[in-house]
């Protein structure tokens, strides 16, 4: 209130609240000092014109410049996680549709929506899809914090778990290879004759089940070159076949510990869907906008949303006897960050990756030519924000760009966050739009 009653005496609170909602409602904000001087520039004689934007911190109503934290995790900045949920459905979509740069004609080429599922490390509480009850002989809900938990913590392979989440990332890469592979054989065609006349993309999506172990939901498209229609052989049932056989055959020889050999490979159960069937959902149609929703929807959730785990690396063991979190969740994190003491497996990092249960890959990964980046979408919005903002003079239509800025610091200050969560929410649609 103190800090509140100050803005309101020096005229700034409206001022300050202006500045906020150019933060689409982020909850926890980088800090910058410095400036950022736009100038004209002659393209003809190189020489510096008039100056067409200056922004200096100091003149702001914070004092200084906000930026967006650009945060994926929900449970970190629900309004950053949620741009990312966009961009991510909007990428997505394009591969499916066309737009963004890719053409529209790949909405008719083969394309499945698949999930690749972890094996099993030991009986765990579930909910049986035939109506049958729990192996504990109870009927969990949905809701059940038990769901995904050791029926036998004491005889879970907890270890193994672990180095099946360090390996995932590099599973998927050998499973793409075997992919290609499987598809020009069942063509009747090499390797190299394959290039020439398909090519597979794909966008794929990490997400923690229950019991902490990592499957991937995947769009897998057959083009032909440089996205043209594929040839007549290029089936969704061909691609199907393709993509089961390539999973069976994928393994990796993981490390060796104590004797024991570990093997790192697919679970059993594979999900292979061609898109717009009456196979999803109940027998509802499986639509681009289906598919595209369902994995911008876990882009943005990590271990922490399934298993109660954290969202931010340890620094110390010790921390995690004072952490609210599971005995399961713990027990994983705690195996990770033992077998990341082990100097035969110091190249997986685990313990800078225990707080995501030893996964280390990134959570949403797409091949090349599949359809738009991230990074081009952010590029797009930061161009049009730039835009909208005034200039100070004429332009000749090139600039030239004096900016340096030091980081202060993050998150909101009390009054600050007061205000941000008082914004009215047209004002923060408006900013997010």
């Amino acid at each position: 209130m103190a800090e509140l009653t100050n803005l309101a005496a020096a005229g700034t609170l409206p001022a300050i609240a202006q500045q906020l909602t150019t933060l689409g409602g982020c909850t926890h904000p980088i800090r910058l000092d410095g400036h950022r001087t736009e100038y004209d520039l002659n393209p003809t004689t190189g020489e510096i014109g008039a100056v067409l934007r200056h922004l200096d911190s100091t003149t702001l109503p914070a004092g200084q410049l906000l930026v967006r934290c650009n945060n994926r995790r929900v449970t970190r900045c629900p309004a950053c996680a949620e741009t990312y949920r966009r961009d991510t459905f909007h990428l997505i979509t394009a591969g499916l549709r066309g737009g963004k740069g890719t053409p529209a004609n790949v909405a008719t080429h083969p394309r499945v929506f698949a999930t690749f599922t972890a094996p099993g490390f030991g009986p765990v509480h579930n909910r049986r899809t035939d109506n049958r009850p729990c192996r504990c002989g109870t009927h969990h809900n949905q809701d059940d914090d038990t769901l995904g938990t050791p029926l036998n913590p004491d005889t879970y392979d907890y270890e193994s778990a672990v180095l099946w989440n360090a390996h995932a990332g590099l599973l998927w890469r050998r499973f793409s290879i075997h992919l290609r592979r499987e598809i020009a054989k069942r063509a009747g065609l090499s390797q190299r004759q394959f290039r020439d006349h398909a090519r597979v993309s794909f966008a794929k999506v990490a997400e923690y089940q229950k019991r902490g172990a990592v499957h991937f939901h995947a769009v897998i498209r057959l083009d032909g070159p440089n996205n043209t229609p594929p040839p007549p052989w290029a089936t969704a049932d061909l691609l199907t076949d393709a993509i089961r056989a390539a999973a069976t055959k994928t393994r990796i020889d993981g490390p060796a510990l104590d004797n024991r050999t570990h093997t790192i490979a697919f679970g059993r159960q594979l999900d292979v869907r061609t898109i717009r069937s009456a196979d999803f959902d109940d027998g509802q149609e499986l639509t681009e906008r289906a598919v595209a929703a369902y994995i911008a929807k876990y882009a943005t959730k990590g271990a922490e949303t399934a298993t109660g785990a954290l969202d931010r690396p340890l620094k110390f063991a010790a921390e995690l006897t004072q952490l609210d979190l599971t005995d399961h969740a713990r027990r994983l994190i705690r195996t990770a960050w033992t077998l990341g003491a082990r100097k035969d497996l110091e190249h997986l990092r685990l313990r800078a990756w225990a707080h995501m249960l030893g996964f280390r890959g990134h959570f949403s990964t797409k091949s090349r030519t599949y359809s738009t980046t991230l990074g081009a979408l952010r590029t797009a919005r930061a161009e049009w924000r730039r835009a909208q903002a005034p200039a100070t003079g004429p332009a000749t239509g090139t600039t030239y760009v004096l900016a340096h800025w030091v980081f202060a610091g993050t998150g909101l200050t009390s009054a600050e966050a007061w205000l941000s969560e008082s914004l009215a929410p047209g004002a923060q649609g408006e900013a997010e739009r």
